[in-house]
């Protein structure tokens, strides 16, 4: 006896949820920077360096988008196809997100509310965790159910630098960078309640995914703080202005909010 294909909806699942947080993760990431430059603690006379990790990333959350508006859309074959751009952009934004956070480094020191070695060593962790887990959810395309999951969580990582400026991090020294961090959390937190209010119990993607990202910023703050941590730190921005300012998150002279 024949029977009927089952519906898209059945088939990929609801789409709604994830449209709605790649639209908020996405905003708060773009909200952060448009706040930065409209103070004017942002500017466009930097190396070439930063240019091109703007470019990159934000071709990312572009492509993050039109994913989930493509299957939003029921346009499936779309979706498949756009998703192979996927595995350029996710190494090229290994390269130049790793590049540029080198490039900060030697010439300011990064950010006065953030130490120079947790800056350094745990953005560049967290930013390869992204990218193991965006790698991780595209191997699992098949499975709807990992990789979007597993997708929210690599897409989780990126929001940390909208979140940090949108923040008064100088209020916050000595624990600017572990809050900043501690907050993107919340997008896999909330998909774990609502799949515990829509199923009953959470996919284990959030679960493994969480806990990949967990670890590898525990790790890396532990090797931050290491001799091993400083002494690497120490090397990058040795001879170079990074190196004239402390190495502890510290308040300008002067400074006022």
């Amino acid at each position: 006896m024949a029977t009927q294909a089952p519906p898209l909806q059945a088939r990929y699942g609801t789409t709604r949820f994830y449209t709605v947080m790649a639209w908020i993760m996405s905003l708060v990431i773009v909200a952060g920077f448009s706040l930065n430059l409209a103070m004017g603690r942002s500017t466009f006379a930097v190396p070439a360096a930063y240019h091109i990790h703007a470019v990159i990333f934000m071709s990312w959350i572009g492509l993050y988008l039109a994913q989930h508006m493509t299957m939003a859309r029921g346009a499936i074959g779309l979706h498949r196809s756009l998703g192979r751009l996927a595995y350029l952009l996710v190494p090229a934004m290994v390269v130049a997100g790793s590049v540029v956070m080198v490039v900060v480094a030697r010439r300011t020191g990064g950010p006065f509310f953030f130490d120079v070695n947790e800056f350094l060593i745990s953005n560049v962790a967290t930013l390869w965790c992204f990218a193991g887990l965006a790698l991780w959810s595209l191997s699992r395309r098949r499975y709807t159910g990992w990789h979007r999951r597993l997708m929210l969580v690599a897409m989780a990582i990126l929001t940390g630098p909208g979140l940090g400026r949108l923040l008064p991090l100088p209020l916050m020294i000595p624990n600017a960078w572990t809050i900043t961090v501690a907050l993107t959390f919340i997008w896999p937190v909330i998909g774990m309640i609502a799949d515990k209010r829509r199923d009953g119990h959470v996919h284990p993607a959030y679960i493994w995914g969480t806990a990949i990202y967990a670890g590898t910023f525990l790790a890396s703050m532990l090797l931050a703080n290491s001799p091993l941590g400083y002494a690497i730190t120490e090397w990058v921005i040795a001879g170079t202005p990074g190196a004239e300012r402390p190495m502890e998150a510290f308040l300008p002279p002067g400074f006022a909010m």
